[in-house]
């Protein structure tokens, strides 16, 4: 994309250098004749503002996507880099894979060089769970604050605005699972966070989920609204994200029973990458505050469902709040507890070392050993006794028949 980006990009007249050099190079991709067994590679994080010359029959052709690792790639590419490191046998490396969708090879291998760091400095000759936990936080959402001061009051409405969160997410039917729940601040913003794990990764997403997903997120907010009868700039980017969702369910996926199964709005191109300058709206006015409507439709709907749940469990609401202001931190484990939820089986640890392995297994070898051995010493006793008897016996038939020795 150095040389081969789209030509015509900017708003300046003219052609600049680079569409020159695209030029030649174009020039000279044409002037290879068959036979001569040379191929051509090149690579690009932004095949989307190639020149379409670039990329027609007898040039760059066929096109091969790396793309970014899913959950099973993950737990393989994990097992590579711990593969010279000393790892507790509680890591669960399905749990780090699930909890960390879109990372690729470089993130993970900083994952566990920031795991490592993190055990390093506790003291510890072993990978933990909790070093692997911690750095996906810091990776994510940054390091602890907890230098950072808040007051008794905003520390109270953070932990009802998390534990709004966890409560309606867990009382919805095949929503994903609570993992972790946090009061401590990360990073520049984030003051807390309700994290959910999904089982496996999704590439279809049904308009039920997109309706839940909306109702979880403003439920911190249903929260701050319910107890406290006011409410705060802490859900600003839960609105913004569900707004976000509820536009894109109207506009993108067909899911308006008013507006029907249409795609409204053009896609917003970058001028300076090589795309024309085109309004993105193609509906009229009269369209857009229909859209407006739909939006804010959902957008209530899902409201009141959060505030029916929250109404409807208060109790376990505020227990949820006084075991996150006393420990600061939930697992999933913990909430499902609380909530009374059976517990769930633990896997069998993924992350057994090599050594740990080898010397099972040879311990099994010297016991299959010891086994045939000891049977072999048992087969030569019987045989021994065998032959001892036999010799007992032509003894005293020897000692009936002397006559026989005579003769």
């Amino acid at each position: 994309d150095a040389v081969g980006r789209h030509r015509g990009a900017g708003l300046g007249g003219g052609h600049d250098e680079r569409e020159q050099t695209l030029n030649q190079l174009l020039v000279e991709m044409d002037g290879f004749e068959a036979g001569t067994g040379i191929i051509l590679l090149a690579a690009t994080t932004r095949p989307d503002i190639l020149d379409p010359a670039l990329l027609r029959p007898g040039r760059f052709d066929r096109q091969i996507v790396v793309d970014r690792p899913d959950v099973n790639g993950r737990r393989d590419i994990l097992k590579v880099h711990l593969k010279d490191k000393k790892v507790s046998k509680k890591v669960d490396l399905d749990v780090i894979a699930r909890r960390t969708p879109g990372f690729v090879g470089a993130d993970i291998a900083n994952l566990v060089n920031e795991a490592a760091l993190l055990a390093g400095r506790r003291g510890k000759d072993k990978l933990g769970m909790a070093e692997f936990e911690e750095a996906i936080d810091r990776v994510m959402a940054g390091p602890e604050r907890k230098s950072r001061v808040i007051s008794k009051k905003e520390r109270e409405i953070i932990a009802y605005h998390e534990a709004g969160h966890a409560l309606v997410a867990s009382k919805i039917d095949g929503s994903d699972p609570v993992h972790k729940i946090s009061i401590i601040p990360r990073g520049h913003m984030a003051l807390g966070y309700t994290l959910q794990l999904p089982e496996e990764d999704r590439f279809l997403i049904s308009k039920k989920e997109l309706s839940d997903r909306i109702t979880i997120l403003l439920s911190g907010r249903v929260t701050e609204q319910i107890k406290f009868g006011d409410v705060t700039t802490g859900a600003s980017n839960d609105l913004e994200r569900s707004t976000q969702i509820a536009r894109q369910m109207v506009t993108q996926f067909g899911m308006s029973d008013r507006l029907g199964l249409v795609t409204l709005g053009r896609k917003q191109h970058e001028v300076f990458l090589g795309r024309d300058i085109m309004e993105d709206r193609n509906y009229s006015e009269e369209i857009a505050y229909a859209i407006d409507q739909e939006v804010r439709s959902i957008i209530d709907e899902c409201y009141t469902t959060a505030k029916n749940i929250l109404t409807e469990h208060n109790d376990r609401l505020e227990e949820i709040t006084a075991l996150l202001l006393e420990k600061e931190v939930l697992e999933g484990d913990e909430l499902d507890e609380l909530l009374g939820y059976p517990k769930k089986e633990q896997p069998a640890s993924t992350a057994g070392s090599e050594d740990e392995e080898s010397e099972e297994e040879a311990y099994s070898e010297d016991n299959e050993e010891a086994e045939d051995n000891g049977s072999e010493a048992e087969a030569e006793d019987e045989t021994k006794k065998r032959q001892q008897e036999e010799i007992a016996e032509d003894q005293d038939d020897d000692d009936e028949d002397p006559d026989d020795e005579e003769e």
